[in-house]
Parts: structure tokens; C-alpha cells; sequence
């Protein structure tokens, strides 16, 4: 993966979070062509928050592979949600766009709403949408982007678990994207390592919530991954090293991260409950 300058990938910012996927150099690799379907999902109806590109985008693509019919929300990225809804549909299943701001509770009602008049119900819960931004000093955090981080990254699962909940049936799962740096802590990004804990709380006291309702709560737990985030969160030196200090010296891929997620989807975690799973390249984080 190194380059003869011995970077991991090219030196790339963006400047508009989260990140466009068709601005990327090497574009993630969020699909194996060589994945062969065993129906895990058949005649399910998957929402995927974040799902135009990165872990998303690679969750939404396996979903679709498994026999689960998705639906894709994103921001504004049209043009990459476009084509992962190509590969989505190009499996045989269907797929349906949503854009907005996860933060806003009425969007999120409305998603939930489209979900419901397209499939008539909902089966898995992907809450996977996330914003991060870098401050060299706790001080230099603005009161707005605080609120906006928190509001994109932990609110809106709140919005959208409780407009899903009355649709998701006996068997229903809810899988939340939490982070290694809920239990590593970061320097540069301590609000988005506080909306990760919090996920990691939430994961763990709703799963205790719907247990009595057969719904099982999840998280996953990446460390560093190539997505469209990365460049849009640091400068162009750090993106070029990102991923460097893992035990297997490189970022992962999201084509990597949606194994786990599938895991969770499915019966073959029919047993878990309230639990995080890491795929983060080797860190020992014991939680």
C-alpha cells in the first residue's frame, strides 16, 4: 500500500464533511467481487445511515448481496449515493435514496416514514452516519460544532430508533457504529470520542431495554478505516500517514468493517446482545 514517498496514500484534503467517495485517491474498496450470497437477509429491509460511501456503503452493497432490500440515507453526496444504489439494485434487490440531515428529528420521522410506504416495514437499523472534526486544544472547540457533532452522531440515533421501533419486528436488530476512540480517547478529536462513548453506553442500555421485545442492540467498533471522513476531517500529511500506527501498519477498508455489521444482522448472532464488536487492525481495547 506504501508509495515511493512511503505513504500510505496520496497527501488529500476536502474541505466539506463528510467527504465525497469520487474525490478520493486510492477510492476505498468497499466490495468483494468474489463474496458469494448465502442468503443471510432474505426478505429483509435494512436502513443505512451514511450508506452512500465508506463502512455505508460497503454495509449497504453486503446487505443487498445477503437478499435485503436497503434504503440509503445520506446528506447531500448524491452522486456517490447514486452509485451505490446501482450496486445495490445490480444484486436484484431494491433501493431507496433518502437526503437530509440526520440531526433534524423531523427528517429522520420522515425517513422512517418513506421506509415504512415503500417496504411496509423495517427489519435492521444501521446507525452509521458520523461527523469528526480535529482541535489542537479542548479550548478551541466552538459551542455550534459541538452541539452539530453531537446532534449528527449520537441524537439522531435517538430520532431514528424511536420512530423505527413501532415497525421493527419481533426479531428486529439495531446495530450502532461506535469507535475505537470511545475506548482509546483521542487528543485532536474529543467530541467525536464523546459521541462514541455515548454510543457505546446506549448500545449496551437498550439492548437491556428490548431484550423483553426480541430486539437485539449491537455496535461496531472500527479503528481506522479509509473512508471519505479522513480527508475531510485532517490536513493532507496526516491523511497520507492515516492508518500507520495499527499493528498491521495500514487503515482498514470498509469492505473489511461490513463483515461484522452482517454478523450482527443476522441469526448467526442470535445470541448477542448489548455487545461491540472491533474490527480496528489489532488494538487491544478490552471492552
Amino acid at each position: 500500500m506504501g508509495t515511493s514517498n512511503d505513504h500510505l496514500q496520496p497527501p488529500q484534503h476536502q474541505n466539506k464533511q463528510p467527504g465525497e467517495r469520487s474525490k478520493m485517491s486510492p477510492k476505498p474498496v468497499t466490495e468483494d467481487s468474489d463474496y458469494r450470497s448465502s442468503g443471510k437477509l432474505e426478505n429483509k429491509v435494512a436502513i443505512v445511515t451514511g450508506g452512500d460511501s465508506g463502512i455505508g456503503r460497503a454495509v449497504s452493497i453486503l446487505f443487498a448481496k445477503e437478499g435485503a432490500d436497503v434504503v440509503i440515507v445520506y446528506l447531500d453526496e448524491h452522486d456517490d449515493a447514486e452509485e451505490t444504489r446501482k450496486r445495490v439494485v445490480r444484486t436484484g434487490q431494491r433501493c431507496l435514496l433518502v437526503a437530509g440531515d440526520v440531526g433534524d428529528s423531523s427528517f429522520c420521522r420522515t425517513v422512517v416514514d418513506k421506509t415504512v410506504a415503500a417496504f411496509d416495514t423495517i427489519d435492521i437499523l444501521v446507525n452509521n452516519s458520523g461527523e469528526q472534526h480535529a482541535y489542537h486544544s479542548v479550548a478551541d472547540i466552538e459551542e455550534e460544532q459541538l452541539k452539530k457533532t453531537f446532534a449528527t452522531n449520537l441524537f439522531s440515533m435517538f430520532y431514528l430508533i424511536q420512530y423505527a421501533l413501532p415497525h421493527l419486528k419481533d426479531g428486529g436488530t439495531i446495530i450502532n457504529t461506535t469507535s475505537v476512540t470511545a475506548y482509546q480517547g483521542h487528543p485532536t478529536l474529543i467530541p467525536y470520542a464523546c459521541t462514541k462513548g455515548a454510543i457505546t453506553s446506549l448500545t449496551r442500555s437498550l439492548a437491556i431495554s428490548l431484550a423483553e421485545d426480541n430486539i437485539r442492540v449491537n455496535g461496531v467498533a472500527p479503528g481506522p478505516v479509509w473512508t471519505p471522513l479522513i480527508p475531510a476531517s485532517f490536513d493532507e500529511e496526516k491523511v497520507s500517514r492515516f492508518g500507520e500506527n495499527t499493528l498491521m501498519s495500514r487503515p482498514g477498508e470498509p469492505v473489511e468493517i461490513a463483515p461484522s455489521f452482517l454478523f450482527l444482522a443476522s441469526s448467526d448472532s442470535s445470541f448477542m446482545t448489548g455487545q461491540v464488536l472491533h474490527p480496528n487492525g489489532g488494538r487491544i481495547v478490552n471492552g
